[in-house]
């Protein structure tokens, strides 16, 4: 794997500094590391680098990030152009949002996930698109009949305000769309706000949106603005709409109505002009009829219905998307691979695909990774249907291979219910979630 570039990781802490620079230095050509922000300007002036990992918290005993923040500003205006990703050791959306409106770049927590630490610096760098030669958030449209109508009826509707619908199966590429629309929209000045609703815990729900006043309840030691406000004047998108409580359906309804958000123990309403893009994989009509959906909610944030085809639906596209990914895996892995070959595609264009594009991309990342001539092998790709292995001494299913299909049964058996999948299987929600994010469904 080829390094690229340069990082500085400014953290007081030198167990953290020392586990980070051990897992960047496969990826960079030089990773530097500072105890003390003290010499940050010194450093800078010496160096040049394509990102900062920033600590937010640097005394002994004072946690509210301020440190982080002052900085963050005193890099910015060093090096406007310097992208800086913030450290903190407590999960603050009120700082995340403080920060990434004062120029950070992202915002990371600990104890943190290495692979979405790693993708994290490397998309702030801009070296991950440097090496991969293309750019997740652009959407593929391809050449089938239902894309091509798909994209027709986006420009027409993306410089309204109007709220969007998105629907699709798991993989399909919502939150690609999610952003397209944004990025052609009149509001394309101001980044995008997310808000994942399968990953967040539903006692963090009426906050994450909302916000919250300091001592509303316990730990809430500062005033914290929600999403609703910090996407004011550009895009919300709320993945997973179907996982809304019902207790805050109504809440929902009320500001978007009102174009107006009360935070968590206040009961002063304040302004908000967004423009709101859902996306769901769940039958949304089908839960307004179970009485697990407001339907009068259903009609607000459905103004324009988007429709996501399956990858089995638009097999035109199978091939082109599978040479997309060929050539940014063999950029990013340094692997000679140029060819799809015959017999490959042949083996995609049989393929069901439940992960959609998603398990797509995962699939020829192992061939690639795997490659080691020009052309991608056909033993690469595991995609056959499960079996058990017989008498006859044939391979049998790793223990990944059959969870990955048990799961991908229960949710095409459950409709993509996912609390439902999750009581099927036995596990919670965000295990489930965790596991399907892991296998590309």
């Amino acid at each position: 794997m080829k390094k690229h570039g340069a990082i500085l990781v400014v953290d007081d802490h030198r167990g953290v500094l020392s586990a980070v620079s051990l897992l960047l230095r496969p990826y960079f050509e030089k990773v530097m590391t500072l105890p003390s922000p003290v010499r940050i300007d010194e450093t800078l002036r010496n160096d040049r680098f394509d990102c900062v990992l920033l600590d937010m918290n640097f005394s002994a005993g004072i946690n509210n990030g301020n440190e982080g923040l002052y900085w963050l500003a005193h890099i910015k205006r060093m090096n406007p152009d310097l992208p800086v990703v913030l450290f903190t050791a407590y999960a603050d959306i009120d700082l995340a949002v403080k920060g990434i409106q004062q120029g950070a770049s992202d915002f990371i927590v600990k104890p943190w996930e290495n692979a979405r630490l790693v993708d994290t610096v490397l998309k702030a760098s801009g070296k991950m698109r440097k090496r991969s030669g293309e750019d997740d958030s652009v959407m593929f449209w391809g050449v089938s009949d239902a894309m091509k109508r798909l994209r027709d009826m986006v420009e027409r509707v993306a410089p309204t305000d109007a709220n969007i619908l998105i629907t699709g199966e798991n993989g399909t590429g919502k939150e690609v769309l999610a952003r397209e629309l944004h990025g052609i929209s009149l509001r394309r000045g101001k980044p995008m706000f997310t808000v994942d609703m399968g990953s967040v815990t539903e006692t963090l729900f009426e906050s994450e949106l909302f916000g919250h006043v300091k001592g509303a309840f316990t730990h809430a030691v500062a005033d914290r603005q929600g999403k609703f406000e910090a996407a004011d004047g550009s895009t919300l998108f709320m993945d997973e709409i179907g996982n809304l409580p019902q207790h805050l359906q109504s809440k929902l309804l009320v500001t978007l109505q009102n174009r107006e958000v009360v935070r968590v123990g206040d009961n002063k309403p304040v302004k908000v002009d967004i423009r709101l893009v859902c996306a769901t994989n769940r039958n949304l009509d089908d839960m307004v009829c179970d009485g697990r959906f407001r339907e009068d909610l259903l009609y607000r944030i459905n103004t324009i219905h988007l429709q996501l085809p399956p990858l089995r639906e638009r097999r035109e596209d199978i091939v082109p998307l599978a040479r997309i990914f060929m050539e940014r895996f063999a950029r990013q892995y340094d692997r000679p691979v140029t060819d799809t070959g015959n017999e490959v595609e042949r083996l995609l264009m049989a393929h069901s695909w439940p992960g959609n594009i998603r398990e797509l991309q995962h699939a020829v990342e192992k061939a690639v990774i795997l490659s080691d001539g020009e052309c991608l092998d056909p033993r690469h790709f595991s995609l056959a249907a499960p079996r058990q292995a017989d008498m006859t001494g044939e391979r049998m299913e790793t223990l990944e291979d059959m969870e990955r299909h048990m799961i991908a049964k229960a949710v095409g058996d459950c409709g993509g219910n996912l609390s439902a999948v999750a009581a099927k299987l036995g596990i919670t929600r965000q295990t489930l979630y965790n596991k399907m994010k892991k296998y590309g469904l």
